[in-house]
């Protein structure tokens, strides 16, 4: 009965306070984050999707299944940016609205500042270890921008956006680090980041927690080079192996997008079960995500929802998302709950002990949801700048209950009642004006306070 009501008293304090007692407090747990890439609700069987992906079935299963779960963007580096500091990407110092170009002079000098600071620092502070495999892309062209720099006494991955999978480069130059300095690790890039995650789990015990963020580049398209042409290609590159196992799907690049996520599947498995050997699973936190919705151009697939990767209709930004906590979250369960990335960075904050700012964050603790209790109606604001390589433009989006506000380039604003239409078929702003207008006006406040919080 003791350990229970100091369990009850950790979950339902405010956000800013620490629990009294420190021995009364639940353990720790261990937090698993996985974190794929360029991937759709309708890419996982577990969601929909037409080919096998057992261990991430398996992990829903032993878990929950969220189903109105949003990334802070609809592109690689502002969705991570939101994911690690716990705030909106309109706040980033440096405009992180796009995705940061590896080889554009431009983009050398700007990502995630000093001042930014990430889930892995607070909890680092808190004598975890913590650890970043595979993709990074919040900064590469200096050291101040590297993740070792930003709370990850670990780094094994790439700094860019997205690599050739078998010479674990971009194009031609080197982007895989060890640390902070350049190596080549031989091997396909998603065997490559499982075999780094499963060496990291096979060094840790009991006596002290850890955050590994396991930050698949799959099922992403490879960064190629095309030596005849002197310049960079983008294709996918499935392994040989894995376009065998879903040969039945006809569509060619549907086919290879599968293959990659097979084999991620594969290499997912291969992770819990080094937490199973290492006797760690009781005590982790899994959570598995993805930075934003597939594209379809490259073989993604975000039915039944509207919109594609760039764009903020809910297929660019509701993601799957799954979370297993032995004895802790509920088993075989669905949310519906609205949720999102944002709100990891005061979640593991709180499970972890740490005194949080609820004021200085946009997301929310949502121990108590995970946990099995009920949702609470929620805002959530999203700005998306301009993707060149995509032929995509500035976008603005806010969800305030089960409404939701979608300006999109050169077209008038849409509104949409996400509970009733959640694949935005029927634009309601000339049946609603007024709602229109009270949530045109919400979102300039929100975007200027955004504005005016740069730096901060």
């Amino acid at each position: 009965m003791r350990f229970l009501l100091a369990f009850a008293v950790l979950l339902l304090a405010p956000l800013c306070l620490r629990a009294a007692d420190p021995a009364e407090q639940p353990p720790r747990p261990n937090v698993l984050l996985i974190f794929s890439d360029d991937q759709g609700m309708h890419d996982l069987a577990c969601y929909g999707g037409e080919f096998p992906t057992p261990n991430l079935d398996a992990l829903a299963a032993a878990g929950t299944r969220f189903t109105q779960w949003y990334v802070a963007s609809s592109i690689c580096t502002p969705s991570r940016y939101g994911l690690l500091t716990g705030r909106y990407p309109s706040r980033s110092r440096d405009g992180l609205l796009g995705a940061l170009m590896f080889l554009g002079e431009e983009d050398e000098a700007r990502g995630i500042r000093p001042e930014e600071t990430t889930i892995a620092e607070r909890l680092r502070e808190a004598r975890y270890r913590t650890a970043l495999i595979g993709k990074w892309h919040l900064g590469h062209g200096e050291a101040a921008f590297l993740p070792t720099r930003h709370g990850f006494e670990r780094f094994f991955g790439h700094t860019g956006g997205c690599v050739d999978f078998f010479t674990l480069r971009y194009g031609s130059r080197e982007d895989w680090c060890h640390q902070e300095r350049h190596v080549r690790p031989a091997g396909y890039a998603t065997e490559v980041i499982t075999n780094a995650a499963v060496e990291f789990l096979g060094a840790q015990t009991a006596e002290q927690p850890f955050f590994l963020f396991l930050a698949y580049n799959a099922p992403h398209f490879a960064k190629g080079w095309d030596a005849e042409a002197g310049k960079t290609e983008n294709i996918m590159q499935p392994r040989p192996e894995d376009l065998e196992r879903v040969k039945g799907i006809e569509d060619p690049l549907r086919r290879a997008f599968a293959a990659k996520v097979v084999g991620m599947d594969d290499g997912i498995g291969r992770v819990l079960a080094a937490l199973e050997e290492r006797e760690l699973a009781r005590n982790t936190l899994v959570i598995f995500m993805t930075d934003n919705g597939g594209d379809p151009v490259y073989g993604g697939s975000n039915e039944p929802f509207r919109g594609v990767k760039a764009t903020l209709y809910e297929g660019g930004i509701r993601v799957p998302c799954l979370m297993r906590w032995p004895g802790r979250i509920p088993v075989g369960r669905t949310c519906e709950a609205v949720a999102g990335a944002i709100d990891l960075f005061p979640t593991l904050a709180r499970l972890a002990g740490l005194e949080v700012e609820a004021s200085e964050l946009d997301g929310r603790n949502i121990t108590p949801l995970l946990l099995g209790g009920p949702g609470e109606e929620r805002e959530m604001l999203w700005q998306l700048g301009a993707h060149a390589e995509l032929g995509r433009s500035n976008w603005s989006a806010l969800r305030a209950g089960d409404w939701k506000l979608v300006a999109a380039p050169d077209a008038a604003p849409e509104l949409f009642n996400i509970a009733k239409d959640p694949s935005e078929k029927y634009d309601l702003a000339a049946e609603e004006p007024e709602r229109l207008r009270k949530l045109l006006a919400r979102r300039d406040a929100l975007l200027e306070e955004c504005r005016a919080s740069r730096g901060k």
